[in-house]
């Protein structure tokens, strides 16, 4: 059975890392992620567009079967 010892260098890890940053004269941590670009989304720009692009094809849809059964 191994015998767990105490290692005297790590006794700062329970610390935080600003705090152990702070005490060692470091500057603040930045951010390393870059604003990522939104993919262009139509959905969330225009909610409404596919209640939109669903009307006007039923009104094609509904104009055509008008015009198709009225010839001849």
């Amino acid at each position: 059975m191994k015998k767990l010892v105490h290692n005297a260098s790590r006794s700062n890890d329970a610390m935080g890392e600003a705090k152990r940053r702070k005490e060692q004269g470091l500057p603040a941590r930045t951010s390393k992620k870059e604003a990522k670009s939104k993919p262009y989304n139509l959905l969330t720009k225009y909610p409404r567009l596919p209640l939109y692009i669903g009307l006007i094809f039923g009104l094609y849809l509904i104009f055509d079967f008008i015009r198709l059964n009225s010839a001849g």
